[in-house]
């Protein structure tokens, strides 16, 4: 349900409580106002966390806004209180994201990445999975884990790949480079990198070419 269709059925239970003096309908209304402010606090979260991430490609040293974690975890409590799994799931990811990125704290960001993957699977949550993976194999990586970091980037690919993402899987494929060379394997990082290259290109992904083209000078 998008969040017009929200604010709309919680003014038709507002009617129907007016009107009818049905009380639960109140309690209803305000759980579905409840939804819409989780899915506001978590994209404004998100738009806090790509400007972050502009800065720094930019090769500026942004510091941390400090409304960012306290909108996650609004949205986590919010999503906990609803019942609702999937907002829970992409919560938790947003959260171990930010302590991840921003924080550079891998320890403290793995346990909400963790759950997070959890929550998605189980729920269904492609998108959110492939993300969790993918930052999973990220702390895998930077543990030395090489294994365990393919592995979870090679899954969070295929994941991906199902869902049409084409610019996330060529994101996917500079990790798994950087992971093949760290294995000594660099012709296969070299040929993972032009094949990203051609995904990259292909979308319009001007971005993750940047990166690939970085990638290439450190392989």
């Amino acid at each position: 349900m998008s969040a017009d269709d929200r604010i709309e059925r919680a003014r038709t239970l507002y009617e129907q409580a007016v009107y009818n003096g049905d009380t639960d309908a109140l309690t209803e209304a305000e759980q579905t106002l409840d939804a819409v402010d989780a899915d506001a606090a978590l994209a404004r979260g998100r738009i806090l966390h790509t400007r972050f991430n502009l800065e720094r490609a930019a090769g500026r040293s942004p510091a941390e806004d400090p409304a960012e974690l306290p909108l996650f975890e609004r949205a986590l409590e919010l999503y906990r209180e609803l019942g609702d799994l999937r907002g829970e799931a992409e919560a938790l990811f947003w959260i171990g994201c930010l302590h991840q990125v921003i924080r550079r704290d891998n320890e403290t960001a793995t346990p909400y990445l963790e759950q997070s993957r959890h929550l998605s699977a189980q729920t269904g949550d492609k998108p959110t999975e492939s993300e969790a993976l993918r930052h999973l194999g990220i702390a895998a990586h930077t543990a030395g884990h090489l294994d365990e970091a393919r592995d979870h980037l090679e899954n969070s690919t295929r994941l991906r790949q199902e869902l049409g993402a084409m610019p996330g899987v060529a994101s996917n494929m500079i990790g798994l480079a950087y992971i093949a060379a760290a294995q000594n394997r660099r012709p296969d990082a070299l040929t993972t990198l032009a094949e990203a290259h051609t995904i990259a290109q292909a979308h319009g992904a001007h971005a993750i070419v940047r990166h690939i083209e970085q990638a290439r000078t450190q392989i």
